[in-house]
């Protein structure tokens, strides 16, 4: 099952279209739908559990949890809006491209891809470009 929880006043309409596309997105690697739970925070929210679970004092704009187990695919996916609103003006792109940039990124962790080497991070890109194409699918 995909939740979303909104830890922050926002507009984002995460309806079915949204499940649907997850759902998607996973089934294209061969693996099932667990809990997903996408909680969607601001930067202090996010910089808090970077400290507190990664040691790490930095902003990010996911930090995804992983409890995948087997084909499984189960994890909780903070995103701090305030990061993606802000990497989108940085990147000129839309909001909602970014925001969706950002939630299959977090995905694609869990089905187990990486982005720490130049090789990985290409992968995860190619990655992200393919799976966001399937949000556009007629229903």
């Amino acid at each position: 099952m995909i939740n979303f929880t909104y830890n922050i006043d926002c507009e984002i309409d995460t309806g079915d279209s949204y499940v649907l596309w997850l759902t998607d997105v996973i089934k294209s690697e061969g693996r099932l739908v667990g809990d997903l739970e996408f909680v969607f925070c601001n930067d202090a929210e996010l910089l808090k559990i970077n400290q507190d679970f990664l040691n790490h004092d930095y902003f990010t704009d996911i930090i995804t949890f992983d409890y995948v187990e087997g084909d499984v695919v189960s994890g909780d996916i903070f995103i701090s809006l305030d990061r993606v609103r802000e990497n989108a003006h940085n990147y000129k792109v839309f909001f909602i491209e970014e925001l969706h940039r950002v939630m299959v990124h977090g995905i694609l962790h869990l089905l187990g891809y990486l982005d720490k080497t130049d090789d990985d991070a290409n992968l995860m890109r190619e990655k992200e470009n393919e799976k966001m194409k399937l949000f556009h699918v007629e229903r």
